[in-house]
């Protein structure tokens, strides 16, 4: 009985041993995104008069709080193109919030997600996070999506140009 009970905990020991060893995850490459894309966002902020034109719209004014912006809401339908032409055919549409949220300078948290359904992918990828709006370059969060897209993690960075540049490198695909 002892020994059944000795040799029952040694193979426990040693699968809990081989089951660590082999579930540590690889350490992901920065240079080595599993997928790789460039996409252009072409926001037109709704102002007043432009209706056929706009792609987003305010839905709560500024508070007058701190600089001009702080507390606005803003909501968006945004085509994505492969290029810098906002006539180019879409590839995905953003789709989402922003919201500035610093009382001393412009800051933004987004929240949205592309959705491809005219392009060559399939499914959703959904990104979210602080816009650093005075920065040359800003990173923000894929949290993950659907389709092609299935569980993926990643970065999208934001360069600041007339029509913003998102690369988005993803490290994690299912």
């Amino acid at each position: 009985m002892t020994s059944l009970l000795v040799k029952s905990c040694c193979l426990f020991f040693f699968i809990l041993f081989v089951s660590q060893h082999y579930s540590v995850s690889a350490t992901l490459d920065p240079e080595k995104p599993c997928k790789r894309f460039v996409l252009y966002y072409h926001g037109i902020l709704f102002g007043g008069n432009d209706g056929a034109n706009a792609t987003s719209a305010a839905t709560a004014n500024a508070t007058g709080l701190g600089n001009a912006y702080f507390g606005m809401l803003v909501v968006f339908d945004d085509p994505m193109t492969k290029d810098q032409h906002l006539l180019s055919p879409p590839v995905a549409r953003a789709q989402g919030f922003y919201f500035y949220d610093m009382k001393t300078t412009y800051n933004a948290w987004f929240a949205y997600t592309l959705i491809f359904n005219l392009s060559d992918h399939k499914g959703t990828s959904n990104i979210m996070g602080a816009d650093m709006i005075t920065e040359e370059t800003r990173d923000l969060s894929v949290v993950g999506g659907t389709g092609d897209f299935f569980m993926a993690r990643g970065i999208a960075t934001l360069f600041k140009y007339f029509r913003l540049k998102m690369d988005i490198k993803l490290y994690e695909c299912y």
